[in-house]
């Protein structure tokens, strides 16, 4: 089956760190709003199930099995006919090597599996201490359109998306964990642009909402047409659910509507992010009594 159009929800989502349970309600919510909305695809983050970073977490054998049986229970409920999830989880292959997965979840079941190749390693990430490296990937099918799912620090380079390009990948959905730092907004699209110039594409960035600790994950979830125009923008600092309409045209995906966000000036960004991270960190910590605004 081959379709000429669909309807992409980009679920711009504020998770908690070993929360699975919490986390899948999230996911959940998300699809419940966009299958009201008539969307055909959710795109969650980078590891949404777990939380990112995850770290140690990650190193226990239960909580890898908790959220694999929860990604499956998840599947099993797109049995309704409402929309696919495209899903960041840790996932174990049938090798029992432990990845950072995304999953295709639709009519009820996995339908595939693709794992992160470029792992990073410097600054905050330590990706390469607890997880292995997937292969190259191809394209996952969705209801006969080529997905390509390079999973964040695999667009930071050309070599993974080359290869969903060359084994014939329509359009690019990218799960993220991109924290906040100045300036962050033009370095990410300077290298979705580059992405985008390399495979003739358009590109979906997804990207977490949060605190997490010492990082704040900001949001600004966009895409990219394959003309490099851009498609649409989701806000920063806020969780939110991004509605966009696809059509063919000819061999290329084109947006023909999407949400269009002013991102906040220098200024403000810094001082939403100390807001969202502080209250992020004493909400998820637990301190009991205290209230201070955040994006939840």
């Amino acid at each position: 089956m081959t379709i000429n159009s669909f309807r992409l929800a980009v679920a711009q989502l504020n998770p908690t760190v070993g929360d699975v349970a919490g986390n899948a309600e999230l996911v959940r919510q998300a699809r419940a709003d966009a299958k009201a909305q008539q969307a055909d695809l959710v795109l969650t983050s980078e590891l949404m199930l777990a939380g990112y970073p995850p770290e140690d977490l990650v190193l226990k054998p239960a909580f890898v099995r908790e959220c694999m049986e929860t990604a499956r229970a998840l599947a099993a409920e797109t049995a309704d006919g409402g929309p696919a999830v495209i899903l960041g989880t840790p996932w174990y292959s049938e090798a029992g090597d432990l990845h950072n997965a995304v999953l295709l979840i639709d009519q009820g079941e996995v339908k595939a599996v693709r794992y992160k190749s470029d792992l990073p390693n410097y600054g905050v990430f330590d990706e390469k201490r607890v997880f292995k490296a997937g292969p190259l990937p191809g394209p996952v099918d969705f209801r006969g359109v080529r997905i390509g799912l390079p999973i964040c620090e695999d667009i930071w380079n050309d070599e993974v998306c080359e290869c969903l390009e060359e084994t014939g990948a329509e359009i690019l959905l990218v799960p993220k964990g991109s924290p906040y730092w100045e300036n962050r907004a033009e370095e990410r699209l300077q290298i979705v642009v580059a992405r985008v110039v390399q495979t003739d594409l358009p590109l979906v960035y997804c990207n977490q909402l949060g605190g997490q600790d010492e990082l704040v994950f900001d949001g600004g979830s966009f895409a990219l047409q394959a003309d490099r125009s851009l498609a649409f923008q989701m806000p920063q600092f806020e969780t939110a659910l991004g509605i966009s309409d696809w059509e063919r045209d000819g061999e290329t995906w084109v947006c023909t509507s999407g949400p269009v966000a002013k991102l906040p000036d220098l200024d403000e960004a810094n001082w939403r992010t100390c807001v969202l991270g502080l209250g992020d960190y004493v909400t998820k910590n637990g301190f009991p009594g205290v209230e201070i605004g955040r994006a939840s």
